[in-house]
């Protein structure tokens, strides 16, 4: 029994009892959110390192990372350390988007190895596995890709099933700017319209389930019409496949296999929450996934700012599965560095939306570092930072003359004069002390930077924080 078939049975699975421990919800409420369709926990049988996950309406908002190989840059030690800066720094999930060669012992190590979800895209995939040309592949060859990987223990499959013709036929009629930038989405639109036939996909869905539900794999329904910039978006392709998405949901529920529906892309920021509101209602309350969205089209090596400001809004407003942008977006495969950048920025808007969708315990890290914040303890901020590791690099870039606080302020720093006054400790401020202690701290020049004067001011720190 996959976990939907279990869930609407009425039975708790332990996937089930991990998610609710994680989430601070009962198991009963995850095992009816599963049931509902609002909730996935996208669990292969296969996968037998995987720490459950669960995706969903109520739980804290997820992200994704993608990697993998390419026909111009294929160096699979170089993404396995970006498997490793993923899990690192928390990622929620991992899709291996490899679309050169082989890519079986990679996926079969990933998923050997990874306690975070693995998703695919076995459409990318297709053309390398079996060695023939776009037109040259049948339905059923796509059909047999998608089981391999499902065989190999993915827990989620991204299916652009829902690009037929009539959706085909909107797009066509009203066109588009950036017409289709889905990956997955141009390769089965160019084999459509080259051998005359509908998506196979789409045809032979039922079949796509039978796969999917025997090894209790997510279907992810892929939206191969997102926009690609902002005045394609909420177009009459993007709207037209929602439509059809949202029938393919209710056939994936009936099967028994849980749904994931993907979303845009790019699109202004007024139009976000509409668009959250609308995938909710056209597809029943299906978890959301959305990549960005990106508010801006100007921002190339900083799109991973601009996709965590669509992202926090999208949280905001009911998305639950956020896919990381880095900064190396439209411009080259990123490397361990912007994986890093990625993942951080995401986790960001991931955090901002499960604080403003009320999350239990969204803002417990928020209240400990206010705290640690009110009570001058660096190491205990760093703990609770999302990051720990840059904000320590910089605050010990730059001593500053006042232990316990930073060259911001220094000794004008807001916190420690009115911790001192309220604790009725002695304080004095004149100009004559802040030029005094200005004197006292050498510049870089003069060896600020010195190994000997970094470790005393950090002994004297420590002692100060003890």
């Amino acid at each position: 029994m996959t976990q939907r078939d279990s869930a609407v049975a009425g039975i708790v699975t332990d996937g089930m009892r991990v998610v609710a421990r994680k989430e601070h919800r009962t198991p009963e409420e995850i095992r009816a959110g599963v049931a509902a369709g609002t909730i996935a926990i996208p669990a292969n049988i296969n996968h037998r390192s995987l720490d459950p996950c669960g995706v969903g309406a109520g739980l804290s908002t997820k992200i994704n990372v993608n990697l993998g190989v390419s026909g111009d840059h294929s160096d699979l030690d170089e993404e396995w350390s970006k498997v490793e800066v993923a899990l690192q720094y928390g990622a929620d999930a991992i899709m291996d988007l490899s679309n050169c060669g082989k890519t079986h012992p990679f996926r079969s190590k990933l998923v050997k190895q990874s306690p975070a979800m693995i998703g695919t895209v076995p459409m990318y995939d297709a053309i390398g596995y079996l060695e023939k040309d776009l037109t040259d592949i049948t339905a059923e060859d796509f059909l047999d890709v998608v089981r391999a990987h499902a065989e190999d223990g993915v827990d989620f499959v991204t299916i652009h099933a829902g690009i037929n013709r009539r959706t085909i036929e909107a797009f066509m009629r009203t066109g588009r700017t950036m017409n289709i930038v889905s990956r997955g989405g141009s390769l089965i639109f160019a084999w459509m319209q080259l051998t005359g036939n509908e998506n196979p996909f789409y045809e032979h869905y039922d079949e796509v389930l039978d796969i999917l539900h025997q090894y209790d794999v997510t279907i992810s329904i892929g939206d191969a019409m997102r926009p690609g910039c902002l005045h394609d978006a909420t177009d009459a392709g993007q709207i037209s496949e929602l439509v059809e998405i949202g029938k393919l949901t209710q056939r994936a529920w009936d099967a028994g296999v849980q749904v994931m529906v993907e979303g845009p892309g790019h699109m202004a920021l007024d139009e976000i929450a509409a668009n959250m509101k609308l995938e909710k209602r056209l597809c029943h309350g299906a978890p959301f996934y959305v990549l960005g969205p990106l508010v801006t089209d100007i921002a190339p090596g900083y799109d991973h700012i601009t996709s965590a400001i669509g992202g926090a809004v999208a949280a905001a407003n009911g998305a639950d599965f956020l896919c990381y942008v880095t900064p190396a977006e439209h411009l080259r495969l990123p490397d361990a560095d912007d994986v890093r950048e990625g993942v951080i920025a995401a986790k960001i808007a991931a955090h901002a939306g499960d604080i403003a969708k009320k999350v239990p315990h969204a803002r417990d890290a928020d209240d400990a570092m206010a705290d640690a914040r009110h009570r001058m303890d660096w190491d205990d901020m760093f703990k609770v930072a999302i990051d720990p590791v840059k904000p320590r690099e910089y605050l010990e870039s730059a001593p500053p003359q006042e232990e316990g606080t930073c060259t911001m302020c220094g000794q004008m720093c807001a916190v420690r004069t009115v911790n001192r006054v309220l604790d009725g400790l002695d304080f004095e401020l004149t100009a004559e002390s802040i030029v005094k202690g200005a004197q006292a701290v050498p510049n870089d020049a003069e060896g600020a930077g010195s190994s000997a004067g970094a470790d005393a001011r950090a002994n004297a720190s420590t002692a100060e924080n003890d």
